[in-house]
């Protein structure tokens, strides 16, 4: 009997403290960066991030975790985006949130400035104490909700730096977000909501998906969602929510439960090279009642590390996402087979002979983020590859 209770005790200790240490907790602080290159502006940011205990300054977890930098609507404080940091820190990113430009008078240039800046400034400088440049990963997401949405665009033009970039009813700003996202080549996930009357997506979000150059992008439409359900409640938003229609027919909860899960699983790809989210994610679009959709292509991957290879499937790539070096496998099947590795845009990055049997590519000199690997023979194949 005694030795029962002793392991069930011992069963008890081990759940307990597993359930602990994969419940990460929200640390807090914040931190003004300069910026040099801009008359060292200052740009003051509210950060969350996984910490061993909840608490402003409390230490980070172990681990590296990706940034993801998110942008304010018009004049909305970022303490609104509590949705968002409570949703993704604990699936372990870092989230920062400037509060420049919170006036009636914005100048969105300069926003999507400090949205490109601090990407860069958090990965190579960390948060001070609290986040060491240590504990920050090599994936990044731009992201940002209304005026911030549209000043992820201006952020995400012509930058392969960054992983992925998201927007949620994003409103077009000065200069044109919409004229911006014909630069835009990085992953883009486009949310908006049907009955969105600040920002309706027909003018707006639709033109943008539109106009945007990236290969992997997705417009997700909220069925009866509004425009500042995709943040808490917050006065000035809801203000002038008030003022036009149609309202949103569904509750704000509703609104940010679909959202979170559709922005999760689009993460834990793009930023974590999570090939069963990625399918998650393209279930979820076909299957749920909640939205509706347009897409360019699937981002499900087309194949994973395969230790099997059958007549019929000649390749194996592993590991991926890949640090350093890609493996291949290759059968005797595999006669006068080149390959390329292309970026998002297109652009061939690497090219080679692939030789039946056993070879490795080296990839340790290319940029984080997501890679199309061609193999061209007559069973032609193509894997998505993510750089970590």
């Amino acid at each position: 009997m005694k030795t029962k209770l002793q392991f069930l005790t011992t069963l008890f200790f081990i759940v307990f403290c597993n359930g602990n240490l994969f419940a990460q907790q929200i640390g807090h602080t914040t931190f003004t960066y300069t910026d040099a290159s801009r008359n060292n502006r200052q740009i003051q940011t509210e950060i969350y991030y996984p910490a061993t205990a909840a608490g402003n300054n409390t230490a980070i977890a172990p681990g590296t975790f990706p940034v993801v930098v998110c942008g304010h609507g018009f004049v909305m404080t970022t303490s609104a985006y509590q949705n968002i940091w409570t949703a993704l820190v604990p699936e372990g990113y870092i989230v920062a949130l400037p509060t420049t430009e919170g006036g009636f008078s914005p100048n969105h240039a300069n926003f999507g400035l400090d949205l490109k800046f601090l990407v860069n400034e958090i990965k190579s400088a960390g948060a001070g104490t609290s986040v060491p440049p240590s504990s920050v990963g090599n994936t990044s997401a731009i992201m940002g909700h209304s005026m911030g949405g549209g000043s992820s665009f201006l952020a995400a033009a012509n930058d392969t730096t960054i992983s992925t970039m998201i927007s949620f009813a994003a409103a077009n700003t000065n200069p044109s977000s919409i004229s911006a996202a014909q630069n835009v080549i990085v992953p883009t996930l486009i949310f908006s909501g049907t009955n969105d009357c600040v920002a309706p997506p027909a003018p707006q979000q639709d033109i943008m998906y539109d106009s945007t150059s990236a290969a992997y992008k997705t417009q997700i439409y909220i069925s009866g969602g509004g425009h500042c359900y995709f943040a808490d409640n917050n006065f000035n938003c809801s203000f002038g929510e008030a003022t036009c229609s149609p309202s949103p027919t569904i509750t704000r909860a509703e609104q940010q439960s679909a959202t979170a899960d559709f922005l999760k699983s689009w993460l834990a790809y793009f930023l974590k090279g999570d090939c069963n989210k990625a399918q998650e994610f393209q279930d979820s679009l076909a299957l749920s009642s909640r939205i509706t959709y347009r897409q360019s292509q699937s981002i499900a991957c087309t194949s994973s590390s395969m230790e099997n290879i059958s007549s019929d499937n000649i390749f194996s790539v592993y590991p991926n996402p890949a640090k350093s070096i890609i493996n291949l496998k290759v059968n005797s099947k595999a006669v006068d087979t080149f390959y390329t590795i292309n970026d998002i845009a297109g652009r061939i990055i690497l090219r080679g002979k692939v030789d039946a049997g056993n070879m490795t590519i080296a990839v340790d000199q290319l940029s984080a983020g997501l890679y199309i690997l061609n193999l061209n023979n007559k069973s032609q194949q193509q894997f998505k590859i993510i750089k970590d």
